[in-house]
């Protein structure tokens, strides 16, 4: 038996290269949709709390909804119900400082 023939092929040997992250949180096919709809929450329920319109509190809520329902388990839990209950309590204010029907945008 020959101990000194080397039967591996240069050529065909490919060194392992790490994927490249970009960002922090993961790859290229990361959805982003759900954080999407957490900031838009966050802005919708701030504009309802403080211009006191119906129909942002419910859009906040709507985001949020979705942001909970698209999120995964590793997702930060807090800033997802953090979130929710800001849409929530934008709902229940604007309903509690004037309890009237909700009037459409485009009807005011």
């Amino acid at each position: 038996m020959n101990m000194t023939v080397d039967p591996r092929r240069k050529e065909k040997i490919n060194r392992y290269k790490a994927p490249k992250n970009q960002g922090q949180s993961g790859g290229a096919n990361e959805d982003m949709m759900p954080d999407y709809m957490n900031i838009l929450g966050m802005i919708f329920s701030m504009c309802g709390l403080m211009m006191k319109l119906k129909w942002c509190a419910w859009f906040a809520l709507y985001c949020s909804c979705i942001s909970f329902a698209s999120s995964r388990a590793s997702d930060d839990a807090k800033q997802v119900l953090s979130s929710f209950m800001l849409s929530v309590s934008a709902v229940v204010m604007s309903y509690l400082q004037n309890p009237a029907a909700m009037t459409p945008p485009w009807a005011s």
